[in-house]
């Protein structure tokens, strides 16, 4: 069964009533006016449950408005030593800090809850993750073995079209899943909803087209323009994980690194633009990076590269 078909779990907050209903309006708030994502609304309601579930044993029962105006910055703090003591990844623990200061600001703004001690506590610090890409050999590579375990013709065009959208676009993966029937471009641009439904244009290679459309025009389902574009085998839409999938098989037959997944296409986009010359603006216009800094990470994986070649080629090297 395809992952979009099932229903999401229900999380479950260690709070009282007037708790409760704040987190409802939060929630309402952050798909209605921040416009994102039920799957980002959901990770930022585990985050918040993690915490209050903490809270729960940490104050001796569930939590109230009241109790949250009351904490200290050493009540956050024993938080972040319980989460690393849990083995929580410092990503993680990061991620549930923004997700609290997000949810005390809309308490703050709706008068509900006035407590600055969350921004006292400094959130652990990340190390600087470089995006890893695939070379331009390897990349094509995985283009042209796209779909080869499928015996359904269809199956491998839809697995070559999506990877293509990824590499020759540089699309997310749930931008890819998300788009329809009726978006599949006729000229030379297609239009993008991304993250925080922001709409942006990127240009379409004639090879992405053809792919995208000699898929469409073998699937053997009813089309219509709102008709999920990718679908899994029994005609639900595509789950990213059979993509995800189709990547671990592709790293195994063709030696690739345990790196070399789906969105590391999209890197290698980026990466593969940088080094014949394109321009970080204009490179984060194509990825919808709402930050040039976001951007500015593949300037050191090209310097990477360089580095590798001058070392394997300089005579005094």
């Amino acid at each position: 069964m395809d992952a979009k078909t099932l229903s999401a779990p229900v999380i479950h907050y260690a709070a009282r009533g007037d708790l409760l209903r704040a987190i409802d309006d939060w929630r309402d708030w952050l798909t209605s006016e921040r416009r994102v994502s039920p799957h980002t609304a959901d990770a930022y309601g585990r985050d918040l449950s993690a915490f209050l579930t903490f809270l729960s044993g940490h104050l001796g029962g569930e939590s109230g408005l009241s109790d949250l105006a009351a904490l200290k910055p050493a009540d956050f703090r024993s938080y972040l030593a319980h989460r690393a003591n849990s083995s929580i990844a410092r990503s993680s623990i990061a991620r549930g800090m923004s997700t609290l200061r997000n949810f005390f600001r809309f308490l703050d703004r709706t008068d509900r809850v006035h407590n600055p001690a969350v921004k006292a506590v400094k959130t652990p610090r990340l190390p600087k993750t470089v995006p890893k890409a695939l070379d331009e050999k390897e990349a094509l590579e995985t283009i042209r073995a796209a779909g080869d375990r499928y015996d359904e013709p269809w199956l491998a065009a839809r697995d070559t079209a999506m990877l293509l959208l990824l590499y020759g676009c540089g699309l997310r993966i749930g931008e890819a899943l998300s788009l329809t029937v009726g978006d599949i471009p006729e000229g030379d641009t297609m239009r993008v909803i991304g993250k925080g439904r922001k709409e942006r244009v990127v240009p379409v290679l004639p090879v992405v087209r053809e792919a995208i459309k000699a898929y469409r025009d073998i699937r053997p389902f009813a089309v219509t323009p709102e008709s999920p574009l990718f679908l899994g085998k029994r005609g639900r839409a595509l789950s990213p994980r059979i993509i995800q999938r189709e990547m671990k098989y592709l790293r195994g037959v063709l030696g690739l690194p345990e790196t070399a997944t789906p969105h590391a296409l999209r890197h290698s986009f980026a990466t593969h633009l940088l080094a014949q010359g394109g321009d970080l603006r204009t490179i984060q216009e194509l990825l919808g990076h709402a930050s040039l800094s976001t951007t500015q990470r593949y300037t050191v994986v090209d310097t990477a590269r360089l580095t590798k070649i001058y070392n394997n080629t300089h005579p005094r090297a």
